[in-house]
Formats: C-alpha cells, structure tokens, sequence
C-alpha cells in the first residue's frame, strides 16, 4: 500500500473558464437532497431535459444509477454513505468543472458529508433541499420502501430507521409536499438560470 506521496496533479490546457465560454454558461452542481421519493430523481431527470432542449450541457447522478455502478461495493452504513456522497461528489466536482450542468439527486442525509462535497467544489456547489415531510413522502411510496422499511424489510432506512439531517445553508429550499411537480420544476429552473448564464 502506497501512501499518495508521488502523485501529482496534472495541469489541464483548458481552463474551466474557457469550456464556460464555449457552452455559453458556467457549470455547477445542483445537489438535489431530500428523503426517497421526495422527488429528486423526477425533478433530476425532467430539469436535464428541459436544459438539453436548450442546448445546454448537463447530466444527471442519480443516486440509484450510482449504486449499481460507481458504487455498487458499498452498503448503507453511515461509512458506506459518506463513502457513496465523496466518490458522487469527486465526479461531479470534475464533470462541472468541464462546463457541465451536475444535477446530483441524491439522499445524502448527512450534512457533514454534503458539507464535504461542498468544501471539494465551492463555488460551483448548490445544495437544494426537497423538503417535503416524512408523511408526504410515505403516502407517495411509488416503490414501497417505506413499507418494507416498516415491515422490517430494509434495514437503515432514512426516515425510518436512519436518520436524515436537514441542510442549514441549503441555498434552494422546495417544498414538493406543498408545490407540485410543474411549479418545483419551475422553481428550479429559476434557479438554475440566475446562476449559470454568463
């Protein structure tokens, strides 16, 4: 086992600025958090479509996509998530910085993890919360986790029997137990074009 202290890093010829500059807006992550089925993946997948009809560059990390490549080695400890947040965080880190829109739909659930990624990228990190309750997001249940977690069947489950921190310096808050899909999509759209047009 090596201990990292022969590598160095290697200097792009293009500077991030400059892939900015051709996509004609800047990259960013959109860190989209929040309890499962509080929307993420929907409102993740919608959004990358309305800005790939714009011709911008953009790509989603879905957190279940995730888990059965990138990281399909880990489990639901809280060592395995931190791990699964760093290793999504590291990647959309170098996607945004290639001029790439990251939308991230990811539980994420704890903050110190998410504070992480937001350390990693700066900048170019926007951590927005769905933060529609527990109540709203149990009735939903489009895949019966919260079900099977009741019954026993899933064990550490956020919401459940995990627990979910909710962010304190999210820089977007959308209530999807109140907004329906079309204004969150809205909201977010909003917000996306405040930050990334040049």
């Amino acid at each position: 086992m090596h201990n990292g202290s022969h590598i160095s890093t290697v200097k792009h010829n293009v500077s991030t600025t400059q892939r900015w500059r051709r996509n004609g807006h800047t990259g960013g992550i959109l860190w989209l958090t929040g309890l499962s089925a509080s929307g993420k993946s929907t409102l993740a997948m919608a959004l990358e479509l309305d800005l790939f009809n714009r011709n911008w560059q953009c790509v989603v990390i879905d957190g279940d996509n995730l888990r059965q490549g990138l990281c399909a080695d880990l489990g639901f400890s809280p060592d395995d998530r931190a791990e699964n947040v760093r290793r999504a965080g590291e990647v959309a880190r170098m996607l945004a910085e290639s001029g790439i829109i990251v939308i991230v739909a990811l539980i994420s659930p704890y903050q110190s993890d998410r504070d992480r990624v937001r350390r990693s990228a700066g900048s170019l990190f926007h951590e927005i919360w769905l933060s529609a309750g527990i109540n709203v997001c149990e009735t939903r249940d489009p895949k019966n986790l919260y079900k099977k977690a009741r019954a026993g069947e899933i064990s550490e489950f956020t919401g459940i029997s995990s627990s979910y921190e909710v962010p304190n310096a999210a820089e977007l808050t959308i209530d999807t137990g109140v907004l329906d899909f079309q204004e969150s999509l809205k909201v977010l759209r909003g917000y996306v074009e405040r930050f990334a047009f040049l």
